[in-house]
């Protein structure tokens, strides 16, 4: 069986939803604490790969959602210490599989890159990449009790 390591914030649905896919498909889900792993630049920035610095963020994030944040005007230097300093800025779920790692659920790049490959059903599937609540709700992404989960 082989094993991918997810990195969520607990209590999250969408997260919940993503593990049951990934778990469907034969995977083995190692669940890790998105907010108090002991991120540094190093361990954090290859879960970003090429995308553009904006597509780094949970737009969900209370200081992106309510405005005090511009995640647009960002450089990765900036970006990174942001992320450091306040992990509900992370877009999340982070999935590392072997050398692969990937910021949020993208269904088409997990099925390159997992011996599910094909798998996902893409089509039929609602997005699950992004808060469940979804963008307009009032309730949006808050900091929950800061457990490890396994």
């Amino acid at each position: 069986m082989s094993c991918i390591v997810f990195y969520e914030k607990p209590g999250c649905a969408t997260n919940q939803l993503q593990k049951q896919l990934l778990r469907s498909c034969g995977m083995q889900v190692k669940v890790l604490n998105l907010l108090i792993q002991p991120w540094t630049r190093d361990t954090l920035r290859p879960y970003f790969g090429e995308k553009p610095v904006e597509e780094w963020f949970n737009l969900s994030a209370p200081a992106i959602k309510y405005g005090s944040l511009d995640h647009r005007s960002l450089d990765p230097e900036q970006a990174l210490t942001l992320m450091l300093n306040n992990p509900l800025l992370i877009r999340r779920p982070l999935i590392r599989f072997g050398e692969h790692h990937l910021a949020g659920f993208d269904l088409a790049r997990l099925n390159a890159m997992l011996p599910c490959q094909g798998r996902f059903p893409i089509d039929s599937i609602d997005p699950l990449d992004g808060c469940s609540h979804g963008q307009e709700s009032p309730v949006g992404c808050v900091p929950t009790t800061l457990e490890v989960t396994a």
